[in-house]
């Protein structure tokens, strides 16, 4: 969510050594899928709203671009739909109102399009009909919201930071030591906030959130009041403190199979630090397992896998990763390292439309605010969004640049590897241990391929056919394929 995000996968955390360094494909080599290993049905892919929703919101192209499958034309290109089914919201903190002769404190560092605007905007009144409550702001980010609603996705509301005079310093950036900055006497409210405009948007909009997050990357220290955006530290004994209140406030409201997500920490060994401190009580309302992918290559996920999953019985999501590298290869590799170590059963990427080239997937121009280039990105999320769909089991494969997915009903195996190898290499794909392996029509494979380095974009071929139980795929280097091998069971 910010640039200094980069630093994490150089200065954080733990990489699992041998065991990724075994898992790194650098010549041929065969990948045996296991269907006897299995880690849970997949629930989907995602965005957060939040800042190019701000801006492009009303655009029916983007919300099929992005939440359908669809293609369609952008800039002349006919662009295969990335299929997203999740998208979070991003509740707003800012507000430019006066109340009792105060107002918000604003960084002179964050862009207007990075201000999103809060609906609670007058302390003194909690009923959401008074006229201490504006609903009619943040008006672009709720009518992509509703695009994605309305094209089937699924939805979590979560805020960067409290409504501004939640903030001891009234400055929704963060403190100006970076500490602590939501007023004690506000947790309930913050709290309040986010429910009350979950009961709207159930009541109102058309929009039934699954999951209510309360805090975005709250133990990281650079929330501060010259920041870039808007943010607010929490330290674990805050969070403790907020959660019971969260659900209080759902349940008063009818809001009972609201479930409640948590922490969404920037990194996986922060986040097992965070819950590591909670009290079985805390983790007891916490129903859904958020952690931010920035630590990159870095970072035990196999241990966060095991404490959230393993040991407490949560679901898992990669909520919010991103980076700066536009060919999508970094995504890729971390991607693949997720379904490897982290198990997640969704990821979302942070925002699929940046100004800063590379971190979006498709780039805007941060002073006209136009949408510019498609990044090499867009391509390579699609050999994963569009072909590992909701609902799929995906199976262990052994290795952390492979990921397979069994849809049962259609008997279709789907599986996307990267050739992380500078050189060109053949991967061979060894499916012995399921009963049946047909292929489609004469065992062909249909496969997408995607080369990083420049070529091949989302290309689509037909010219890959079974051997038996394996098939073998030349890779050029660090291309990505998927391939689809249908008349497959268990």
């Amino acid at each position: 969510m910010i640039r200094r995000r980069t630093l994490l996968a150089a200065a954080g955390g733990t990489v699992l050594g041998s065991a990724l360094a075994t898992g790194t494909a650098h010549a041929d080599a065969t990948i045996a899928v296991n269907p006897g290993t299995s880690y849970g049905n997949w629930e989907g892919w995602g965005t957060s709203l939040a800042w190019w929703a701000n801006v492009f919101g009303a655009r029916d192209d983007f919300a099929d671009i992005f939440f359908t499958t669809k293609s369609t034309s952008y800039n002349g290109t006919s662009l295969p739909g990335l299929g997203m089914n999740i998208a979070r919201y991003n509740l707003g903190a800012c507000s430019w109102n006066s109340v009792g002769g105060q107002s918000m404190a604003t960084s002179p560092n964050i862009p207007a399009f990075k201000q999103i605007e809060g609906f609670w905007q007058d302390w003194n009144n909690e009923d959401p009909a008074s006229s201490a409550w504006k609903w009619t702001a943040d008006a672009n980010q709720r009518a992509m919201l509703g695009k994605a609603v309305s094209r089937g996705a699924t939805t979590e509301l979560f805020a960067n930071s409290p409504m501004w005079w939640m903030c001891q310093n009234h400055n929704p950036s963060g403190a100006s030591g970076g500490g602590n900055n939501l007023q004690t006497w506000n947790y309930r409210q913050h709290a309040s906030h986010l429910a009350a405009v979950a009961l709207r948007a159930k009541n109102n909009w058309g929009v039934n959130f699954a999951t209510v997050d309360p805090f975005n990357e709250p133990s990281s220290s650079w929330w501060t009041a010259t920041g870039t955006q808007e943010g607010c530290h929490m330290d674990a004994t805050v969070q403790a403190a907020v959660l019971p209140y969260m659900r209080s406030e759902l349940d008063s409201r009818g809001l009972t199979g609201v479930r409640i997500s948590a922490s969404d920490e920037t990194s996986y060994d922060l986040a097992r630090t965070t819950w590591g401190s909670f009290s079985s009580s805390t983790k007891a309302l916490v129903n859904q397992f958020n952690v931010h992918g920035y630590q990159g290559s870095g970072g035990r996920r196999d241990l966060l896998y095991t404490d959230v999953v393993t040991t407490s019985g949560k679901k898992l999501w990669n909520s919010e990763t991103g980076d700066g590298d536009g060919t999508g290869y970094t995504m890729a590799a971390n991607l693949l390292s997720d379904f490897r170590w982290l198990h997640p059963t969704a990821w979302v990427y942070w925002q699929v439309m940046d100004p800063t080239a590379g971190w979006g997937v498709i780039k805007y121009d941060a002073s006209t605010l136009q949408a510019g280039s498609i990044e090499t990105k867009y391509y390579v999320l699609a050999q994963f969004s569009r072909h590992l769909r909701p609902g799929m089991r995906i199976l262990d494969t052994g290795v952390s640049y492979a990921v397979a997915g069994y849809d049962a009903s259609a008997r279709r195996l789907v599986i996307v590897a990267l050739n992380t190898s500078t050189s060109a290499q053949t991967l061979t794909f060894d499916l012995s241990r399921f009963t049946t392996v047909t292929g489609g029509s004469g065992g062909v494979v249909p496969r997408w391929n995607t080369v990083t380095t420049g070529g091949d974009k989302y290309a689509s071929y037909s010219n890959t056919f079974l051997s038996g139980k394996t098939v073998a795929v030349p890779f050029a280097a660090k291309a990505v394929q998927t391939l689809q091998i249908d008349g497959v069971t268990i």
